[in-house]
């Protein structure tokens, strides 16, 4: 984690809200511990984690952010796929699918 705030800010109204951590698998090697204690060395009022797929961490999280006296944010990286987490077709949230040939067009509700 950077101790550096984005310029224009200072560390009381800075809060790191993408954090992958020793529970983001092949993702993330912040130690929750680590990671509380930094967040307040540096002032920082909140930290979130946000590990890839899963929130395993969660409850010990936010039993060492509360014990560093940072306030804990609880989120998760997830992805969409409209269908089966096996299609591979790109899409966007408008519902206008792309195939992998890149015609346009809906797929759903066909079989």
């Amino acid at each position: 984690m950077s101790s550096t705030p984005p310029a224009g800010s200072s560390s009381e109204n800075f809060v790191h809200l993408h954090v992958h951590t020793e529970y983001s698998m092949l993702d993330g090697a912040a130690k929750l511990g680590e990671v509380t204690r930094a967040a307040a060395a540096e002032g920082m009022p909140a930290l979130a984690m946000t590990d890839h797929g899963n929130v395993f961490g969660a409850y010990d999280f936010y039993k060492q952010a509360n014990a560093a006296g940072v306030k804990p944010i609880i989120g998760m990286e997830g992805y969409y796929t409209p269908g089966s987490r096996f299609d591979r077709v790109l899409f966007d949230f408008g519902d206008n699918l792309i195939d992998e040939d890149g015609e346009g067009g809906s797929s759903r509700g066909n079989d």
